[in-house]
C-alpha cells in the first residue's frame, strides 16, 4: 500500500496520469479544480469558485486553506496562498486584488509588513512549529511572496509602498537565512519593479545559498547539505525549489548540470500512488492528506515549466 493507503498504480501510466488518479482520490475540491485547469483544460472560473469558499468577510482567507493553520479566521499565510492560486489562473488583479489589499492593510504591523501569524489564530489548532504572539513583528517569509505576486500582476495600492520598502530592507540585511525565507525573497525579486536592484540582490542571495549550503546540489550526496535548525529530518531544499521556472532569477545560481540533477530527482520522487511526498514536518494525518495534492500540483507545474512532462 502507498502513503495514501491506495494500491500502487500501474507503472505504464504517465507521471501526469498517475498524479491525476492521486488527485481524484485524495484532493480537496480546490486542488481538483486546479489540476483540471493546469493539465486538463479546465476553467479558471471553476478554480475561483472553489477558492471563494475560503474567503471571509474581512476579504482575507482562512478555513485551513494553508493546511498547517486550522480554524476559520483569516491569516496572512492563507491569503498569500490564495494569491498564488489567483496568479496561476490569471485572476490576481482588479477588484480581487483591491479587496485583498484592504485585508492586508488591516493586519499589517507597524512597519507596514505582514506578520507570520496574526494573533486571531489563538485558540485554533496550528502546527507546533507555528507560534502565536500578541504583537508579532513583520515577517519577510509572509510578506515577500505577497508583495512579489502583486507587483507581478501590476497591482498598485497604498499598502504596497511600505510593504515593498520592508522587503527591500529585509532582503538587503540578510546575512544568514534558511531555504523558505530565501524562496520567499526570490518571489519578491522576480517581480519587483526595480530590476537592476533586484538583479544585484539576487546575485548576493545566490552566493549566500551556495556558501551556506542551503541547496542540496547533488541528491546522491545529501549528507553534504545540512538540514537547517527547526526543519524536519531530511527536509532538504533543491535548486528547483528556488528556481521554479526557467526565467526565475534563482536559475542563474545553479549550473545546467545541477539543475538537471535537481529536476531528475524531483521527477523520481513521485510515489507509487501517483502523488509527491511532503518534505516538511508532518503533525496531523488530515493536514498531511490535504498537503500532498498541493505539493503534487506544484511538482508537476515545475516539471512542466522546464519541459519535463
Amino acid at each position: 500500500m502507498s502513503a495514501s493507503g491506495a494500491p500502487p498504480l500501474p507503472p505504464t501510466l504517465s507521471p501526469r496520469a498517475r498524479a491525476e488518479q492521486f488527485v481524484w482520490l485524495t484532493a480537496r475540491v480546490l486542488e481538483q479544480r486546479r489540476f483540471a485547469y493546469h493539465f486538463l483544460g479546465g476553467s479558471a472560473d471553476a478554480v475561483e469558485t472553489a477558492l471563494t469558499a475560503y474567503r471571509n468577510e474581512d476579504e482575507g482567507y482562512g478555513h485551513a486553506l494553508e493546511p498547517d493553520l486550522r480554524g476559520p479566521v483569516s491569516q496572512p499565510l492563507h491569503t498569500g496562498h490564495a494569491l498564488r492560486v489567483l496568479d496561476s489562473i490569471g485572476r490576481c488583479g482588479g477588484q480581487r486584488a483591491e479587496r485583498v489589499c484592504r485585508y492586508l492593510t488591516s493586519v499589517s504591523t507597524r512597519d507596514g509588513a505582514l506578520p507570520a501569524t496574526h494573533p486571531s489564530q489563538r485558540g485554533y489548532p496550528a502546527a507546533p512549529f507555528i507560534t502565536v504572539v500578541d504583537d508579532p513583528p513583520g515577517d519577510l517569509l509572509a510578506t515577500a511572496p505577497v508583495v512579489g505576486l502583486l507587483h507581478r500582476n501590476e497591482v498598485w495600492h497604498a499598502w504596497l509602498f511600505r510593504a515593498t520598502d520592508f522587503c527591500w530592507q529585509a532582503v538587503d540585511s540578510l546575512e544568514r537565512s534558511h531555504p523558505y525565507e530565501i524562496e520567499a525573497a526570490v518571489t519578491f525579486l522576480d517581480s519587483v519593479p526595480d530590476r537592476s536592484r533586484a538583479e544585484a540582490a539576487a546575485d548576493r542571495l545566490g552566493r549566500l545559498v551556495r556558501e551556506h549550503r542551503l541547496a542540496a546540489l547533488d541528491p546522491d550526496r545529501l549528507e553534504a547539505c545540512p538540514v537547517p535548525p527547526g526543519y524536519a529530518p531530511g527536509e532538504h531544499h533543491f535548486p528547483h525549489d528556488f528556481a521554479r521556472t526557467p526565467d526565475s532569477r534563482a536559475r542563474a545560481w545553479f549550473t545546467d548540470e545541477e539543475m538537471t540533477r535537481s529536476l531528475d530527482f524531483l521527477a523520481s520522487e513521485q510515489q507509487e500512488d501517483g502523488g509527491w511526498p511532503i518534505a516538511r514536518r508532518q503533525w496531523a494525518p488530515g493536514t498531511a492528506l490535504e498537503s500532498r495534492p498541493i505539493v503534487t500540483i506544484e511538482a508537476l507545474r515545475t516539471l512542466d515549466a522546464f519541459g519535463r512532462l
